[in-house]
């Protein structure tokens, strides 16, 4: 029996004339060659990048520097003429900036945990995959990672648009020195994730408090036959979907990829807007970008109308205050600290003269950070 040889003919496409065909052919040699010459750019840049990492090394300097990759990223957004949309873009060279900071070390990132949750899919959005991300199971354990050195950022929730603002973020600033250095913005986009093939099959569904509650009028309009069963994250959820008939998780599309579970429903979110904004905590304070962002923690003087005295040193600025929110000060009762964002940068006019004129006003003033503001219109 003669051994058979593989065809050595070329690849035929089929249902196309051969001039459709040469021409197919000819672009992908083009394609060939870019790629070829993408890989070399590529590692020509990581080897800057390694240089720069010996020269930080040497002179002692931050490994990581955000305001430089914001910049960088912004930068590269203005030159984008297309057909590649700008959010896809910013995910190809925010996987190459990652992969070339890696070529120095790894950047460790603690988030809140466990893996393939929205705090998981915020940190990979923003910093690539070639991390060493550390899962953690509470906000207080992220900001204790960062603050003794054992990770250089964390990524932490501090408001949803829905719900509003996270307290234990925000408590923890009351007692933590750390910065605030990046913000992230996320889109809640929750699936029904299920080994069963149709809705009627499905008696039980898990999830996260907070995301059933996301999904209620959905979940109460397709499946009013399945009882609603909370779970200590989505991804105990999706590891239940995958282990038991008859039920479905509420979770992420990284949540359903990282365990290998089919998405039996997408987009299944009463709100269609709903977004998740994160900071980044770290220790370095980021230089001016000329779009920044700039988050306040002061309390105000216990009197009539200290409140509106404090504020009014930004309005008469014309500073733009995007979010303030109260929380009880934990070392004076029935007294509160206010957590106030507004555009602009510490270091620069006018925010500078009214951090000066506050401070000279109120008990207690602390920058938490200024920072590179970020895109909701590119959230993943």
């Amino acid at each position: 029996m003669q051994p058979q040889v593989a065809s050595q003919e070329p690849y035929v496409l089929h249902g196309v004339s051969s001039v459709q065909e040469q021409e197919i052919l000819q672009q992908r040699e083009y394609i060939d060659q870019i790629d070829r010459q993408i890989m070399d750019l590529v590692n020509q840049r990581a080897l800057h990048a390694l240089a720069i990492g010996r020269c930080k090394q040497a002179g002692g300097l931050p490994e990581f520097n955000p305001g430089r990759e914001s910049e960088l990223m912004r930068r590269l957004l203005e030159l984008n003429r297309g057909p590649i949309s700008d959010l896809g873009l910013k995910q190809i060279f925010g996987e190459i900036v990652s992969a070339c900071r890696a070529v120095q070390r790894p950047l460790r990132v603690a988030f809140l945990g466990p893996e393939a949750t929205f705090s998981h899919q915020a940190a990979l959005s923003h910093f690539g995959s070639s991390c060493d991300f550390a899962p953690l199971a509470t906000i207080v354990d992220v900001f204790e990672e960062v603050s003794r050195g054992h990770a250089q950022v964390g990524v932490v929730p501090v408001e949803n648009s829905s719900e509003g603002g996270v307290s234990v973020t925000l408590d923890q600033f009351l007692q933590s020195d750390l910065q605030v250095c990046g913000e992230i913005y996320s889109r809640v986009r929750q699936m029904l994730i299920s080994r069963e093939e149709a809705l009627d099959r499905i008696k039980t569904v898990y999830s996260h408090p907070q995301a059933l509650n996301q999904c209620r009028a959905w979940l109460r309009r397709n499946l009013p036959q399945a009882a609603l069963v909370e779970t200590s994250s989505t991804a105990a959820a999706a590891r239940l979907a995958g282990q038991e008939d008859r039920v479905a998780a509420v979770g992420g599309e990284l949540t359903a990829r990282h365990y290998g579970q089919p998405i039996l429903a997408a987009d299944i979110q009463d709100n269609p807007h709903n977004m998740t904004r994160f900071f980044v905590l770290g220790r370095q304070g980021c230089p001016p970008t000329g779009e920044d962002k700039t988050s306040i923690l002061y309390l105000a003087a216990h009197q009539p109308g200290s409140l509106y005295k404090s504020l009014a040193h930004f309005a008469e600025r014309g500073i733009n205050m995007t979010r303030i929110e109260s929380r009880p000060a934990k070392d004076r009762a029935w007294e509160y600290a206010f957590f106030l964002d507004c555009q602009g940068h510490m270091d620069e006019e006018p925010l500078r003269s009214a951090l000066a004129a506050l401070t000279a006003e109120v008990p207690r003033v602390r920058v938490l950070g200024s920072y590179p503001a970020g895109d909701p219109g590119l959230a993943v």
